[in-house]
């Protein structure tokens, strides 16, 4: 897609208060810096009058904004890998649509030289905005404050994450998430309402399905995952690889778990390895040795932890996939939630 490069090399001087940035036809103000991490920086923008007449034929009415501001990510791009990366996590992103994955909106990636005559790429991607943050950013507020979601809440929040899930698991082949955890889990707080989950960020997401038939395959994904899987909810197979498995969609099972354990308890399931005396968190998952923290009072229901323990089973044959989570998600939102 095209852009105006003039107009988006504004976003120097526009996240200070000057200038507009647009993507295709439409026109962006930036209001201010909502986030960051490696080379990427989210903006909170509002959109200006539309720059053309079909600028709005062109957008979905459920994604269009009532206020007019929206959720854009800048890439820095500076190599053919990275170029290659941004471009495949749009392809992928434009794949799904589904209430609970985090919609695609619109894109640009354009050419931009620098003062020194080298050229690079941007890359700008625009998404809804969630300003209530992530599950990752509220478990952080409510574990200082020794807060706890009600089992409730817990049940309805990975409901929706398992229906994003589910959505991507469905495809023919099936997609993997491969980074499912609290931090790409948006969260909309609605009063006197169950929170609102949406699953983002699909960089990483690629065809489940792999069969790995040697040792330097087995080292290949091992390397893959080590990239762009995080660490502490990175399926135990993705750790240590054997030179003969069929690896699947139920990775994305086993972080589903370690998420669901860091909604009820606002920590990652195997992070207490890293502070005990020779502890290892490679071990700790690839064993499973799942420890409780103290939890709410009253507590939550053992079957809640239950579910937790069929989720983190070592071997991933032994687990579940998505469409058995969500009738036994569905079985104890009628019991806890009637």
């Amino acid at each position: 897609m095209g852009c105006s490069i003039s107009g988006l090399n504004a976003l120097y001087d526009a996240a200070t208060g000057g200038g507009d940035v647009w993507i295709n036809e439409r026109r962006f103000r930036v209001l201010r810096q909502i986030g960051e991490g490696g080379f990427a920086f989210v903006y909170l923008v509002r959109e200006q009058q539309p720059a053309s007449d079909a600028a709005p034929a062109r957008r979905h009415s459920a994604h269009v904004s009532e206020d007019g501001t929206y959720a854009m990510k800048k890439v820095l791009i500076q190599s053919k890998e990275q170029l290659d990366l941004v471009r495949e996590e749009i392809r992928v992103s434009s794949l799904f649509n589904h209430p609970n994955l985090l919609p695609l909106l619109d894109h640009a990636i354009i050419a931009v030289k620098s003062t020194q005559g080298d050229w690079s790429h941007e890359a700008y991607l625009l998404f809804p905005v969630h300003l209530d943050g992530t599950l990752f950013d509220n478990a952080n507020v409510m574990l200082s404050r020794k807060e706890f979601y009600s089992t409730a809440d817990v049940l309805q929040i990975f409901r929706q994450m398992c229906e994003g899930l589910k959505h991507m698991h469905s495809f023919d082949p099936p997609y993997a998430h491969n980074d499912v955890k609290p931090g790409n889990v948006l969260i909309t707080r609605r009063k006197g309402q169950a929170p609102v989950a949406t699953l983002m960020d699909f960089g990483s997401a690629r065809p489940a399905r792999k069969q790995i038939r040697s040792r330097s395959e087995a080292l290949q994904l091992q390397e893959w995952a080590a990239e762009h899987c995080s660490a502490p909810y990175r399926a135990p197979e993705l750790w240590d690889c054997p030179s003969h498995a069929d690896i699947d969609e139920r990775t994305d099972i086993w972080s589903l778990g370690c998420t669901l354990y860091a909604i009820m308890f606002n920590v990652s399931p195997f992070e207490y390895a890293l502070g005990e005396s020779g502890g290892s968190l490679q071990l700790a998952i690839v064993n499973g040795q799942l420890k409780w923290p103290a939890g709410p009072n009253p507590p939550y229901p053992d079957e809640l932890r239950q579910f937790v323990i069929w989720m983190l089973q070592p071997q991933s044959e032994m687990r579940p996939h998505i469409g058995d989570v969500v009738l036994h998600v569905d079985k104890l939102i009628a019991k806890y939630l009637s």
